[in-house]
């Protein structure tokens, strides 16, 4: 069997092509998050709670020069070596927003999946038909003499 044909056969197994698919589909999945994140959850909880873009928080560890003004963007393209603690911190506030709609999509899936009907399992077999298989079963190994 010549590697392009292991490749093939590795390649449209099920479990690959529900791979990509789950990627394709996980890739606008996460365009849809962030746009739910970005221009409907964050203006709402900016405008309640007050400006949650930390993005711009830092501390310098080097002094700039002069002529550099004092943000983040500037500092960093000037190569002034800044700890930007604001930035983690606002892609965590997303994370954990991100996290959340994640899991109560889940818990509403895992809901339905509980509502729908079981498979009912089959009737026991009567006392009787059992026995009379048994009877069968060992007339059959009995050999006649």
């Amino acid at each position: 069997m010549g590697m392009m044909s292991e490749f093939k056969t590795f390649a449209m197994r099920g479990n690959v092509i529900d791979l990509a698919v789950g990627v394709i589909i996980g890739a606008a999945f996460g365009k849809i998050v962030d746009s739910v994140v970005n221009d409907l959850i964050m203006p709402v909880v900016g405008r309640v709670i007050g400006k949650l873009d930390f993005s711009s928080m830092f501390i310098l560890l080097a002094d700039p020069p002069e002529n550099v003004p004092r943000t983040l963007d500037a500092l960093k393209k000037a190569g002034v070596p800044v700890f930007a603690y604001g930035n983690f911190l606002t892609i965590l506030v997303n994370f954990l927003i991100l996290a959340f709609i994640i899991f109560m999509m889940v818990r509403a899936i895992n809901k339905v999946r509980a509502e729908e009907p079981k498979p009912e399992a089959p009737a026991a077999t009567p006392e009787d038909v059992v026995l009379l298989r048994e009877i069968r079963d060992s007339l059959k190994t009995r050999q006649p003499s």
